[in-house]
């Protein structure tokens, strides 16, 4: 690894209450997902609860007006399956959004709407709905039916590929972009070949790769093996080898491209947005409200009793600020981010890690280096700066 590469880390900042900003809203629409994935985080995934038009108008109600309202925000139907609960409930949340925003978002910021989906509900009123709406959609989609169809089952114990396959056909019918998150197992490590052809062969522009984490109630990952940080590394160097031999350039991989605009920008951060409080706020459907890391929403903590900083029926976004919980949270997180600064040669492309993973693979925010820091940054940086010094010719 070049040191030169990784130098020059800006000091670690703490950020001051007063300058907190909205960048993501994670909503969870609905606690239930049709699908039974045996790696997801998420607890409460059988339960049919649905958030009501009354929670958004208060939850937009109190976003709008917030001082952290600052700047163009995304939101995010996440955190269960955004298509089990009906497309008439969407219409009613956003032109509730739309009224909200034009009596109180006098700054004219934009307001970016995003879901991430399992694709297998999709049909033509979905297709229309996202049309008509500007919706950017993620599919999930872990490749190949056989390694799809390990982990991805439905509740009935059948694979979801085909399912997953043909929403993605009425996607690309209707000329809907989309990108897609595909989670690494240790299955999936012994076939770049497959999982890339997969991709060319279905016209799949966009990919991020997500590793199988421990988080939530998934507690042990298979790519905790003895070996697995090897393999993963040699399953990297084959995928940047399949990019570079692909002459039609039109498989984008996420870890590649954010890497490599670090590398050629000469960009390093000093804190990322899980870390940083109110960057990103994820909701559920009560109205309770988290901040940092989106999987610490709903969770339970011998430490924290959980991670609910409050309800926004009742509570306003800077006035939990004043609480002992969020204020032993953010020192937590902040010790732990500046343990990485000093600590670790690659911070300036991750800024500290993700909060969640310390929490849960170390037991503590106050904490360094996880598996899926190894992984997820480590190795992708090494892969990225290894080919490109190789290709510059670097000493």
């Amino acid at each position: 690894m070049s040191q030169a590469a990784l130098s020059n880390h800006p000091t670690n900042t703490i950020t001051s209450r007063n300058i907190f900003s909205f960048k993501l809203i994670v909503i969870q629409a609905t606690s239930f997902c049709n699908l039974d994935c045996d790696y997801c985080y998420l607890p409460n995934r059988t339960v049919k609860e649905k958030i009501s038009p009354d929670i958004i108008e208060v939850i937009f109600t109190k976003i709008f007006t917030s001082s952290f309202f600052r700047d163009d925000i995304s939101i995010s139907w996440h955190a269960g399956e955004p298509l089990a609960i009906p497309k008439s409930l969407y219409e009613k949340f956003f032109l509730i959004i739309d009224r909200l925003s034009r009596k109180y978002n006098s700054q004219g910021y934009k307001i970016r709407q995003t879901l991430q989906t399992n694709a297998t509900l999709i049909n033509q009123k979905w297709c229309d709905f996202f049309i008509k709406y500007k919706v950017s959609v993620g599919v999930s989609i872990d490749g190949p039916a056989f390694l799809h169809d390990r982990h991805r089952k439905t509740r009935t114990g059948n694979g979801s590929y085909a399912a997953t396959l043909r929403g993605i056909r009425l996607l690309q019918q209707n000329q809907i972009p989309f990108r897609v998150i595909t989670v690494l197992t240790q299955d999936s490590l012994d076939y770049p070949d497959e999982i890339f052809q997969f991709f060319l062969d279905h016209k799949i522009s966009y990919v991020g790769f997500n590793v199988e984490e421990i988080e939530g109630i998934h507690r042990a990952s298979s790519l905790q093996q003895e070996g697995t940080t090897e393999r993963f590394r040699k399953f990297l160097q084959r995928c940047w080898e399949l990019t570079k031999a692909n002459i039609d350039p039109s498989i984008s991989l996420r870890e590649f491209e954010k890497v490599g605009s670090f590398i050629y920008h000469n960009k390093r951060i000093h804190r990322n947005d899980q870390a940083t409080p109110f960057e990103i706020v994820s909701i559920d459907t009560k109205g309770n409200f988290s901040t940092f890391s989106p999987e610490l929403l709903s969770m339970p903590s011998p430490e924290y009793g959980d991670f609910i900083l409050g309800n926004l029926k009742y509570d306003t976004f800077e006035s939990v600020c004043n609480t002992e919980k969020f204020q032993r949270l953010y020192e937590a997180i902040s010790i732990g981010v500046e343990q990485c600064r000093q600590s670790c040669q690659y911070f300036g492309f991750c800024g500290g890690g993700a909060p969640s993973n310390k929490y849960y693979e170390n037991g503590a925010f106050q904490s360094t280096e996880t598996m899926n820091c190894c992984l997820h940054q480590q190795a992708v940086v090494d892969t990225m700066l290894t080919n490109l010094e190789a290709l510059l010719k670097v000493e």
